[in-house]
């Protein structure tokens, strides 16, 4: 998964698990954390119509168009934050990305150390040294489609 489409997915994962009477409130924490991150770099993107129907494909394809036009994607504070919010749905409420279409397990982008150079395409697959917080990834080749 791409970075700007991490931080979508971030986005409606972490609201949809977030809006929950009983959502921990490590979801709601790293959640309020990107927010704050994307509102106050790129003023110009809004993230309310994704909070407002995270389910919607056509309202995360729009918030995705915003983020890479202001050049999100390339802002390590940013991505590192949207990897805090999967990896507490992932935590604390799985199924609630689930719900609305988002496979979690595909949504490891950075893993490791944000100042290192780690490329992570499809499945877990890393080009360069990372560690994943769910679990151990090993330094490989991209599998040939």
């Amino acid at each position: 998964m791409d970075p700007i489409t991490l931080i979508v997915a971030a986005v409606a994962a972490g609201v949809s698990a977030g809006l929950k009477d009983t959502a921990a409130a490590g979801i709601k924490d790293a959640y309020a954390g990107l927010r704050r991150l994307i509102t106050d770099r790129f003023g110009a993107v809004d993230v309310t119509p994704v909070e407002k129907r995270p389910e919607s494909e056509a309202k995360r394809r729009s918030l995705e168009e915003d983020l890479a036009q202001v050049g999100a994607g390339g802002d390590d504070e940013i991505l590192e934050a949207a990897r805090r919010v999967i990896d507490e749905v992932r935590k604390h409420d799985p199924g609630a990305a689930a719900a609305i279409g988002i496979d979690l397990d595909r949504s490891v982008v950075v893993g490791g150390s944000i100042t290192g150079s780690t490329v992570v395409a499809g499945d877990r697959n890393v080009v360069g040294g990372a560690s994943s917080s769910t679990a151990p990834i090993e330094d490989q080749e991209p599998e040939e489609p």
